[in-house]
């Protein structure tokens, strides 16, 4: 039977290299994000390599959405049996001019997010004896100056990926976390823009720090994310996978 999965936030970046290497794998996929017209693209390059995928709105932070954002994919694709909680925003800013709004919208899109669409999915993998939770986490949970909420953010979704894997091991689910080093993304783009360097150099500059010696891509983490929603994954639970080219503490 054809397993389905949802991706949080796989418009772009790490969440549509992730959706359309799960459905390479063979699994109906839910194209996950704030705004459905925005997935198209995801959901196109899914299709036209013979997979299947379904566009999906949502606020991740809102539970109404989610619930209703489920039931539909349930509906439609069928029941998900594996979540990629990916969906993520960056507000940085040095602790002293951080706004409480850009606190709340970090913790909300990451942590609450997570929680609302982990909480949703669970009864069908109870139901199924089967399933799979993948959280993004990130390097900047060890820290990352300018960057407060988004570290605590992501070091909050290592402790919540600990405590899912301890609850529902038992019903045949999985839970592990993928904490990606330096990803050449637009969000990484993003980040050289506003620290007004140009990409070239800031990736240049960042893979010279990384022992593979090179900046990461969205399929380093999709291929990490089959590994873990797979079958062949079902004895890995409650781990952080640091996917950084190098250790990490």
């Amino acid at each position: 039977m054809k397993k389905t999965a949802i991706v949080t936030g796989s418009a772009r970046g790490i969440g549509a290299a992730v959706a359309k290497k799960l459905a390479s794998d063979g699994y109906a996929v839910a194209v996950l994000d704030l705004d459905e017209s925005v997935c198209a693209a995801t959901v196109d390059a899914i299709v036209s390599a013979g997979g299947q995928a379904l566009a999906v709105g949502a606020n991740v932070a809102e539970e109404a959405s989610v619930v209703a954002a489920v039931e539909r994919v349930a509906t439609e694709l069928g029941a998900p049996t594996i979540l990629i909680n990916n969906a993520g925003i960056t507000r940085d800013n040095l602790l002293f001019k951080m706004t409480v709004e850009d606190w709340d919208g970090v913790m909300n899109v990451h942590l609450r997010g997570a929680f609302l669409m982990s909480r949703a999915v669970q009864q069908h993998m109870v139901d199924a004896g089967f399933g799979r939770i993948v959280n993004l986490s990130s390097t900047s949970a060890l820290g990352n100056r300018g960057q407060v909420n988004y570290s605590a953010a992501k070091a909050g979704m290592q402790g919540f990926t600990k405590t899912l894997a301890i609850e529902l091991g038992k019903f045949g689910v999985t839970a592990n976390a993928i904490a990606p080093g330096f990803i050449e993304t637009e969000m990484t783009a993003a980040t050289a823009e506003r620290v007004g360097v140009g990409f070239e150099d800031f990736k240049k500059a960042a893979a010279s720090q990384i022992p593979v010696n090179r900046v990461g891509q969205p399929e380093d983490i999709a291929n990490t994310a089959s590994f873990l929603a797979s079958e062949g994954a079902g004895f890995v639970s409650g781990q952080v996978i640091y996917v950084a080219g190098g250790p990490k503490d």
